[in-house]
C-alpha cells in the first residue's frame, strides 16, 4: 500500500523534467529555421545620360577612277615616234604619239588647190553674170543669157562650199596624226610603239589615261538602313544633313590608317542591288598625291547627321535574346530591373540608344552573370571602382 505513492510522486517528476527539457530546446531550434535575407550582390554601374549624337556609319567600299579614258587612233598609218614616258603623267592636250603625215598632207594640199580652183570658177561667173546683168537692161543680150549665167554663178558658189569643206576635212584628218591627252591624268601601258601600223577600226587601245585627282569612293548601305535615315531626316529627328555637304572619312583598309583628306557624298543609286539588297552611295575625294588608286578597298565614315537626345550605352552591358531583341540590366531600388532599348547603330564600342532608357538610369555595365531580374544589388560607381583596383 505505501508502495503505489512513492511511484506515482516519481512519474511526475521525470514528466515535468522532459516537459523543461522540451522548453528549454524550442528556443535554440527556431531561431535555426528563421530565413536569412539574401545579401546584395555588388555590381559596377554607370549614370547614363542624354546627348546630341553624330551618326556616323562605317561602311565597305573601293575607289574608281574619277576619269578614265583609252587613247585610239583616228586615222591609219604608221606610228613615227611615241612622245611619252609610261606611267608618267600627263597633260591635257600633250602630244602622244606622231603618225606619218605623208599622205594626209598630199590630201590637203590637193583640197587646198581645188578650193583655188573653184574659187577662179567663182569669181568668173559673177564677172559674167554681173556683164550680163547690164546688157539685159540694155536689151543687148537675151533674158535667156541671164539666166545661164546666174545658174552658173550658183554652181560655182556650191562647189566653193565643197572644195572649202573637202579642206577642212583634210586639215582635221592631218591634226588626227597627232595623237593628243584628253585629261589629265597618269598614262598607262603603250600597247603600239615607233612602227606599228593602227586603224581606225582597231579594237586595242593604244594606251590609257587615268585621272586620280580627284578620285571616287563607292561605298554600299543597306537598302533598309538607307530609308531609315531618310525618314529620320524628314521627321526631323536626325538633322544636320544637307545634300551636296554630306562629310565622308576613309580608313585604309590595307593599313587601318584614316586618309588624310576628307571628301563629299555625291549621290546614291536610285537602285537597290537585287542580290545583296544594298544601294551604292558615290563620294568624291581629292588625290593630290595619288595615294588612292583605283580598285583600292577602303572602309568610309559617312555623316549621317545629328541624333538629339541618344544615350550611348556600352555594348558590353547589352545583351539580347534568341530573337534578336536587345535589353541591359538597371538598378531601381536597390534591384535588377530589366530594360528593352532600340538600337540606332553602333559607334566607339557602344550602342546608340533612341528608346528604353532614360537620363540618370543606373546600368549594369560588370556582373551581370551574377544577377538577374529581381536580385538584390550593391552598386558601385565603374569609375570609383576602377580607383580602387
Amino acid at each position: 500500500m505505501s508502495i503505489r505513492p512513492s511511484f506515482k510522486l516519481m512519474g511526475i517528476a521525470t514528466l515535468a523534467l522532459a516537459l523543461v527539457s522540451c522548453d528549454s530546446e524550442q528556443p535554440a531550434g527556431s531561431a535555426a529555421q528563421a530565413p536569412q535575407k539574401p545579401q546584395a550582390t555588388p555590381v559596377n554601374t554607370v549614370v547614363l545620360k542624354t546627348e546630341t549624337i553624330n551618326l556616323i556609319e562605317e561602311m565597305p567600299g573601293r575607289t574608281v577612277a574619277f576619269r578614265e579614258i583609252d587613247v585610239r587612233p583616228q586615222v591609219d598609218g604608221i606610228i613615227e615616234k611615241r612622245t611619252f614616258e609610261e606611267g608618267a603623267l600627263v597633260e591635257q592636250g600633250q602630244p602622244l604619239y606622231q603618225i606619218d603625215q605623208a599622205v594626209y598632207k598630199a590630201s590637203l594640199d590637193a583640197a587646198k588647190a581645188e578650193l583655188a580652183s573653184e574659187q577662179a570658177n567663182l569669181n568668173y561667173a559673177q564677172k559674167t553674170r554681173d556683164r550680163y546683168k547690164k546688157l539685159i537692161k540694155t536689151q543687148a543680150s537675151s533674158q535667156q543669157n541671164y539666166d545661164n549665167a546666174v545658174a552658173d554663178y550658183a554652181q560655182a558658189l556650191a562647189a566653193v562650199a565643197e572644195a572649202r569643206a573637202k579642206v577642212d576635212q583634210a586639215e582635221i584628218n592631218m591634226n588626227y596624226t597627232t595623237v593628243v591627252a584628253k585629261i589629265t591624268g597618269k598614262i598607262g601601258t603603250s600597247e603600239y610603239n615607233e612602227g606599228s601600223l593602227v586603224t581606225t577600226s582597231q579594237t586595242l587601245a593604244m594606251t590609257t589615261i587615268t585621272q586620280l585627282d580627284p578620285i571616287y569612293v563607292d561605298v554600299t548601305q543597306a537598302g533598309g538602313r538607307l530609308l531609315k535615315i531618310k525618314q529620320a531626316v524628314q521627321s526631323g529627328r536626325v538633322q544636320g544633313l544637307k545634300e551636296g555637304e554630306i562629310e565622308v572619312s576613309l580608313i585604309m583598309d590595307a593599313t587601318g590608317e584614316q586618309y588624310n583628306h576628307k571628301g563629299v557624298l555625291k549621290f546614291s543609286d536610285v537602285t537597290v542591288n537585287e542580290t545583296t539588297g544594298t544601294v551604292r552611295l558615290r563620294a568624291v575625294f581629292p588625290n593630290p598625291n595619288h595615294d588612292l588608286l583605283p580598285g583600292m578597298f577602303v572602309r568610309g565614315l559617312v555623316n549621317q547627321g545629328e541624333l538629339e537626345g541618344a544615350i550611348a550605352v556600352p555594348q558590353k552591358a547589352t545583351m539580347r535574346r534568341p530573337d534578336g531583341s536587345a535589353y541591359v540590366y538597371v538598378v531601381e531600388e536597390g534591384k535588377v530591373a530589366i530594360k528593352d532599348i532600340v538600337i540606332e547603330q553602333a559607334q566607339a564600342g557602344n550602342w546608340i540608344v533612341t528608346a528604353g532608357l532614360k537620363e540618370g538610369d543606373q546600368l549594369i555595365v560588370d556582373g551581370l552573370q551574377r544577377i538577374g531580374p529581381g536580385s538584390p544589388v550593391a552598386a558601385q560607381p565603374l569609375e570609383t571602382a576602377t580607383a580602387e583596383k
